[in-house]
């Protein structure tokens, strides 16, 4: 309502604005979070229960949204509460507290309301199902190279993979063609085909039994959809809130919920959706059916029935997949919320490298239960009561309690962060040293009678889709030179080469398979092997002819080489030749002009010339828009002596209410000032922003990001642009009108004055 009506709020001088859940303008850059800004108010305040929720620019946000004046600059403060020079030194870090005091009143609920009863978890470890196991296995037989050291790490493939572990520790239906059908039912395999289902489908009838009422949490709204299903098979009445759920609907599950004697029994909820700002008191037992990285978001989805209004003890039940990736992120969670207790309750800092996960630790994540996982297929659930699990699993949480209770900040930090004391020390051996020996662990994939399709770019496309084998590529001579095509051979070689290789598949009795894609493929087939039958061995001219061929190539060009250069031509166009040899690394400005005269003769050979056509010529349009604006603001800034004072902007429809003309005419001035092709020229836009005098009292203009500004200055280099076609159409308009002027000799012809300013006599 705020963003929709904020016309109508900003016409008013406002005593207080107090704002609720203030986390959520923790994003200076939201747009919430903008438009607060404008508000006159006398008064603010902020209420939240996470004001530190993942770092310390979060609380500058909320504080600079408090005392704009005091807290302008997000960089200083930055530079002020950096945690790698306060954590070590205490007296700096009370004097930043000394600061900070004023501005902030923390309660806790039991300071609040004592009769508040405690909330108890319990951590439930279950067990794969032998379906499961099977999709566990196949996601890490994709990138065993990954799990062996062998392949590279790149940091997005480190995440892809454990996502889709993830997702198979909450249940294997997440992937497509893993649930049985179609036709598909709703059945007792949705239970047990995951270790977590199994475990609720027994602890379910139990809490209905003894009265309590039950919020399920998953990251996942996918788990929601097999969630409700299971609810709907067991006659079980809910509720389901998510981030695709309206507004109204919202209200409604709440109040139905909520309301006196209501017979719903199970609310579900996505974790980020349904974590904040909804009161489920009326509920006494919580189940986080999988875990967030950050331990301040299930804290939130927990303390949805865990607040004041709350009658009875709240008891949370937290799955985790035994020997799974699960362990270690609710391990890395729990060492994470421990120190942030050690650290916010002693009246310190938070470590804002806390909230990084680097790619060692995420390997070692993924590695975790790695060889457990191949050394069986068979199903890990038991048939244990739910007794027996609860009592286990309260054990368990209990032992691990007691391990971080024992244990101080420094060997916190050393557990959680990535140095190189924790990044390299796994189950008690420094890997450091055995990386600089041969593998010796190797994990051993257990064998399987046909090829794993191995292909990443298809494993990213559509996760864990196995498809058939390929059929085996056909054979080429073993010795014959490796030739590209950007090295631009003479066309002659490939025949040359041709002909070699089909003798070759002569030879060895190669019989070409059917491809069953193409449409005649049994012509296609008998065409091919002809070919073959018919192949001839080169003869002694041809041999001393493919010599003499392979040496006229680009043979000193490498893949890099010729990668360098299509970016190259990329940033400066085909025709800057100058340029383009600067950024071709090991090669000569003649070598390169060389190659760039073949290249743009013979490009049409290349297998992907259309894109590497299109990648050129989106640089080149680049280059291009670039040249347009500065021509642009050079027409502009010439049009007035004094453009920092004198310059207007023609608006029209879109003069915008965040920014005046003074602020528009600044960025313009000086943006032309600085360059507009400049690289960074927007960070020193807005350093120049910063330092000027002019808007030393301006806390919107001097808090924009560099971002922010490149927007406004798009749009205001868009209405310059349009301004001077309309000038230049109506200064072709006038000439028109005008019509040609009279000729010299016209003017001598009617009496004008010649040269020496005499007027001449017509002679007739």
């Amino acid at each position: 309502m705020l963003i929709k009506e904020k016309s109508v709020f900003k016409k008013f001088n406002w005593r207080y604005l107090v704002i609720d859940e203030a986390h959520r303008i923790k994003n200076e850059k939201s747009k919430l979070s903008e438009i607060v800004r404008e508000f006159k108010t006398t008064n603010r305040l902020l209420l939240t229960g996470t004001p530190l929720q993942n770092n310390l620019h979060e609380l500058w946000s909320l504080l600079n949204f408090l005392l704009p004046d005091v807290f302008n600059s997000a960089d200083d403060f930055d530079s002020w509460f950096d945690t790698n020079n306060c954590l070590g030194d205490q007296k700096l870090v009370e004097r930043l507290h000394m600061v900070l005091r004023p501005f902030l009143l923390r309660r806790i609920k039991a300071d609040v309301e004592k009769s508040l009863p405690p909330k108890k978890e319990v951590k439930i470890y279950v067990g794969l199902s032998k379906m499961q196991r099977e999709w566990y296995t196949r996601i890490l037989m994709k990138d065993i190279d990954i799990l062996n050291s062998a392949g590279k790490m790149d940091k997005m493939r480190l995440l892809n993979i454990l996502m889709q572990l993830r997702k198979c520790c909450n249940h294997p239906y997440l992937f497509d063609g893993a649930e049985p059908g179609p036709p598909y039912t709703t059945d007792m395999h949705l239970v047990t085909n995951s270790g977590k289902m199994v475990v609720l489908d027994k602890l379910l009838p139990k809490l209905k039994e003894q009265g309590s009422r039950v919020l399920i949490f998953s990251q996942m709204t996918r788990v929601l959809d097999i969630l409700e299903d299971y609810c709907m098979w067991r006659n079980y009445e809910y509720c389901r809130l998510d981030g695709q759920t309206p507004h109204d609907e919202r209200q409604e599950s709440i109040n139905a919920f909520n309301e006196p004697n209501s017979t719903k029994f199970v609310f579900m909820l996505s974790t980020r959706a349904g974590g904040l700002g909804i009161n489920l008191a009326t509920a006494d037992v919580v189940i986080l059916y999988d875990s967030d990285w950050n331990p301040q978001v299930d804290l939130q989805a927990m303390d949805r029935a865990h607040r004041i209004g709350q009658t009875k003890t709240v008891r949370v039940f937290r799955f985790i997949t035994d020997n799974t990736v699960e362990e270690r992120i609710v391990e890395r969670a729990e060492m994470k919320l421990r120190l942030d207790s050690i650290v916010i309750q002693q009246g310190r800092l938070v470590d804002q490298n806390l909230n990084k996960i680097g790619k060692d630790e995420m390997l070692q994540m993924i590695r975790h239960g790695a060889t457990h996982v191949f050394a069986s297929k068979e199903s890990e659930i038991t048939d244990e009561d739910i007794d027996g699990i609860l009592e286990r699993g309260a054990k368990k949480t209990a032992e691990m309690n007691e391990k971080l209770s024992k244990m101080g900040e420094s060997s916190l930090r050393n557990f959680t962060m990535d140095t190189e004391s924790s990044v390299y020390n796994f189950e008690g051996e420094d890997y450091r040293e055995k990386q600089k020996i041969a593998f010796t662990e190797w994990i051993e994939p257990p064998k399987r009678e046909r090829k794993a399709n191995y292909a990443v770019d298809a494993y990213f496309r559509e996760a864990l889709r196995v498809s058939e084998p390929k059929a085996p590529k056909a054979p080429r001579p073993p010795k014959q030179p490796n030739v590209q095509d950007f090295q631009f051979f003479p066309p002659r070689l490939f025949e040359l080469l041709e002909k070699e290789i089909l003798y070759y598949r002569k030879t060895i009795g190669y019989k070409v398979p059917r491809n069953p894609d193409l449409p005649n493929a049994a012509q296609a087939q008998k065409e091919e092997q002809l070919k073959i039958d018919e192949a001839e061995p080169l003869n002694d001219e041809e041999l001393e002819e493919k010599e003499k061929l392979l040496t006229q190539g680009f043979t000193n060009w490498n893949k890099r080489d010729f990668n360098q250069f299509i970016k190259a031509n990329e940033k400066w166009g085909r025709d800057d030749i100058e340029n383009i040899a600067r950024e071709v690394e090991g090669k000569t400005p003649e070598e390169v002009i060389e190659y760039s005269a073949v290249f743009w003769e013979r490009c049409n050979e290349l297998q992907d010339i259309e894109k590497i056509m299109a990648q050129i010529e989106r640089g080149e349009a680049r280059i291009q828009r670039r040249i347009s604006i500065k021509k642009a603001l050079d027409t502009k800034i010439g049009r007035y002596k004094a453009p920092f004072h004198q310059l207007r902007i023609s608006y029209g429809t879109n003069k915008g209410k965040n920014y005046t003309e003074e602020e528009d005419r600044f960025l313009i001035c000086m943006l032309h000032k600085l360059g507009f092709d400049k690289e960074n020229v927007y960070d020193e836009l807005r350093q120049c922003i910063r330092n000027s005098p002019q808007f030393r009292f301006d806390w919107f203009l001097k808090s924009r990001t560099a971002m922010e500004l490149q927007r406004r200055c798009n749009t205001l280099i868009t209405l310059i642009e349009r301004e001077n076609m309309e000038l230049e159409e109506k200064e072709k308009a006038e000439k028109k009108k005008r019509g040609p002027k009279p000729s010299t000799q016209k003017r001598k012809m009617d009496g004008a004055p010649d040269g020496r300013g005499r007027k001449k006599k017509l002679k007739l």
